[in-house]
């Protein structure tokens, strides 16, 4: 386990280089974000992604969201964005939203029982962003242990993982507090699957229409009011609301 201090310029670069290689290891990495503080792995490592369920006390039903650096990223993992998404991308991106959307054809990763899905977001932080630049997108969850609330500062998150996490990187205190709003975009209504740092009422001005509030269901299960496949691990986690920054 290594704390490194984020805050001075000289040091942030040496930290970020670790983290990318302790990550392409598949070892965990917490890092800061604009909400509350995550713990990462790689997306695409299978083993990575299942040691940070493991470490949060989580199960396949509720895999993590991913974070990317950039609007680039982003469509490159999802099948399409609907012109509400794609509103609501050109608006709060990046910031605490993040949008459940149809995985691309292409992508194959095990990042749980996702339903096709993934629930991805820009965070309006710039270490986590260096960081994503350099790795990747990053499967990030809440730095949490399943049941406690997520980690505000570093030095919680080290309280709550120890020697499972191989790097913390130390921004301060986090600046957002509140968990990102996650929107269902999968289908033709917005759906609010957890509300959060963005509220209902600054989506609807963006789309020109109120979104709808989501209802939790069983993952991998249909959603029978609406004969439409639901983004199943993200609606439990909305569900649990804290399993995303």
């Amino acid at each position: 386990m290594d704390l490194r201090d984020c805050r001075v310029g000289a040091e942030r670069g040496e930290a970020i280089a670790r983290a990318v290689h302790e990550l392409g290891e598949g070892r965990l990495v917490v890092l800061p974000t604009d909400t509350v503080y995550g713990i990462a792995a790689g997306a695409h490592l299978p083993m990575a992604v299942r040691s940070l369920l493991r470490a949060k006390g989580r199960s396949r039903a509720k895999p993590p969201p991913v974070l990317v650096a950039d609007t680039e990223q982003a469509t490159g993992l999802v099948d399409r964005f609907s012109p509400a998404a794609q509103a609501l991308v050109a608006a709060l991106w990046p910031g605490p939203l993040t949008l459940v959307a149809r995985v691309a054809a292409g992508i194959r990763w095990d990042l749980g029982d996702a339903d096709g899905t993934v629930a991805i977001r820009v965070p309006d932080h710039g270490i986590a962003r260096a960081l994503l630049r350099a790795s990747g997108p990053l499967a990030v969850s809440s730095a949490n242990v399943a049941g406690e609330p997520p980690a505000l500062t570093a030095h919680e998150a080290v309280a709550a993982f120890r020697d499972a996490v191989a790097l913390y990187l130390d921004a301060g205190p986090a600046p957002g507090g509140l968990p990102s709003t996650v929107v269902d975009v999968t289908g033709r209504e917005l759906r609010i699957l957890r509300s959060g740092a963005i509220g209902a009422d600054r989506i609807a001005t963006v789309v020109g229409r109120a979104p709808v509030a989501g209802r939790p269901v069983a993952i991998g299960l249909r959603d029978r009011s609406t004969r439409r496949g639901v983004a199943a691990g993200q609606l439990a986690s909305a569900a649990n609301g804290a399993d995303g920054p």
